[in-house]
């Protein structure tokens, strides 16, 4: 069972994990125009009374930024 410290040492890594990835989604809703809802690839379904946004383009770069950086990240764990 991991002491305290080891436990420790998780959650401040985690809050500086997660402090990153806030201030990386900050950043890129202020530099993209429009906040980022503007993009192209962006799926939109309007009617009266509903709205449903789907933003492919989005997702797609999220999901590789995302793969790449757990990728890094595993490395560094296995070695």
């Amino acid at each position: 069972m991991p002491g305290f410290d080891t436990i420790g040492r998780w959650l401040v890594l985690a809050g500086l994990g997660l402090a990153l990835l806030g201030g990386a989604l900050w950043l890129i809703g202020r530099v993209l125009p429009n906040g980022g809802r503007d993009l192209p690839g962006t799926i939109r379904i309007e009617g009266s009374g509903f709205s449903c946004i789907f933003p492919l383009l989005a997702s797609i770069i999220i999901s590789i930024l995302l793969t790449l950086i757990l990728n890094i990240f595993a490395r560094f764990i296995n070695r």
